[in-house]
């Protein structure tokens, strides 16, 4: 027979009614103490002082955010790094170097198959070009 007891959560409902209880209550607060008079100046958009101009939505290139995930792989990859090479030599003491300094390789391996996939991609190339290869029309007749 088995005996389930809710008791347990009991905590964690607590918490999660405080928490809701202690959220809700500050916004209704919030509504009440702060002032509301909207103006037309006070509707327009800032931007540093200066006069709104134009339409916000503007084309951005992609290749920024394909910069910044590539960077961010490889800068996860050395923060990663340091607290492998802060033990090395704990596990080297009690012979396991190898295991961890293989480890570490593999690691890293999969990571320079990584930059190598995006070099020859040409996605860390800051300016891309889209022209279609040449074809020598000579050899397509033969």
């Amino acid at each position: 027979m088995s005996t389930f007891n809710l008791d347990v959560y009991m905590p964690v409902v607590i918490l999660i009614a405080l928490a809701l209880l202690v959220a809700g209550g500050s916004i209704l607060l919030g509504s009440f103490i702060r002032p509301h008079n909207p103006n037309k100046l006070k509707e327009t958009a800032y931007e540093c002082g200066e006069e709104p101009v134009g339409s916000a939505w503007a084309n951005f290139n992609v290749r920024f955010y394909v910069i910044a995930l590539i960077f961010i792989i490889f800068d996860v990859e050395s923060a990663l790094m340091f607290p492998v090479a802060a033990i090395f030599k704990k596990f080297n003491q009690i012979g396991l170097g190898g295991t961890l300094l293989l480890s570490i390789l593999s690691f890293t391996l999969v990571l320079v198959a990584g930059i190598v996939y995006c070099w020859k991609k040409g996605d860390l190339d800051w300016v891309k070009s889209f022209n279609a290869p040449q074809v020598n029309v000579a050899s397509k007749d033969k």
